[in-house]
């Protein structure tokens, strides 16, 4: 439990100092684009919303506490989708506010020699450029660190990030044109980036969201029939499952054991995983194993709840 905990708490401060590493880029790239007038680095402050959205909901399936034993089983309520809704919102607006100014650009001067020109400084790249570093540097930590602690929300985290990194040198070298007077970038790259930002968006909300559902993933029939498949095994009960089949799904249940099999139960739970690993994809089981002298408790044992008790308090 020490060590679940040491976990828990790395992985909380490390998507937090990734979070504020965010909201900093996204407050020097606003600054940057007013000062500038550059619509492009407006645009790029779209990705940066999204990467805070994603760091968000990756905390979110860290910090609730919709886990067994420790392990992270996410959940998906009115914050995650109030965060949804608001992030699509501000993505059509913006996109669609820099889209048409960007277009606006491009047809008063198509032949793009009399756009105006950006006041782009070496200081003002030079701050950017460490920003950028200093995202991907993070990024690259939250990876190893996710590999290490096997935690699927730092995982999903960094490789959103590191699939984004190469818009960072996209924009970095757009910024030294637009240094050297090609003011003419300036639109285009913004088209290209609320395009990119589009995509991105879709691909955190494809991946992250469905992964929070608090839904029963896999019937719990079916995982006590593969469970008792495993030689020891005379009853799987408590069973519960949470996540995507074919993605990642976090189960736990209890069984109960042969009195002969008892000291071989680790050899019992690498079974089950396995069996379990092998119909489903990947899993993350948490076996618990009644002791000798208890019964298991079944459905039918348990005392029925009473709605009205429960809302008047009594």
């Amino acid at each position: 439990m020490a060590e679940t905990g040491n976990r828990d708490r790395i992985s909380q401060q490390v998507l937090l100092a990734n979070l504020w590493l965010a909201l900093l880029s996204l407050a020097v790239k606003i600054w940057i684009g007013w000062e500038t007038r550059s619509l492009m680095l407006l645009a790029e402050s779209l990705h940066t919303v999204i990467d805070a959205f994603s760091t968000v909901l990756s905390l979110i399936a860290v910090l609730l506490p919709y886990r067994h034993n420790g392990r992270e089983v996410w959940s998906h309520g009115r914050l995650e989708s109030s965060l949804a809704l608001f992030l699509v919102s501000l993505l059509g607006f913006g996109g669609l506010g820099l889209t048409s100014l960007a277009l606006t650009q491009l047809t008063a001067s198509p032949s793009l020699a009399h756009l105006p020109r950006l006041t782009v400084t070496p200081a003002m790249i030079q701050v950017l450029a460490l920003v950028c570093i200093a995202q991907v540097a993070l990024a690259i930590v939250q990876n190893r660190q996710a590999q290490r602690f096997s935690s699927l929300a730092l995982g999903t985290n960094a490789q959103h990030f590191l699939k984004d990194a190469w818009l960072l040198v996209i924009l970095l070298v757009a910024l030294l044109g637009l240094w050297q007077g090609y003011s003419w970038l300036d639109p285009l790259v913004t088209i290209a980036m609320v395009i990119t930002a589009g995509l991105s968006c879709w691909r955190v909300l494809d991946i992250q969201l469905p992964l929070m559902l608090r839904q029963i993933a896999i019937a719990p029939e079916a995982i006590s029939q593969i469970v008792r498949q495993v030689q020891g095994v005379t009853h799987c009960h408590q069973i519960r499952s949470r996540g995507v089949v074919g993605r990642q799904v976090w189960i736990d249940l209890r069984i109960v054991l042969h009195p002969e099999f008892h000291s071989a139960s680790n050899w019992v739970k690498q079974q089950i995983e396995a069996n379990l690993r092998d119909r489903y994809g990947p899993v993350q089981v948490v076996v618990d194993i009644d002791p000798i002298d208890s019964e298991p408790i079944y459905p039918q044992d348990l005392p029925k709840r009473n709605p009205d008790r429960e809302l008047d308090g009594r």
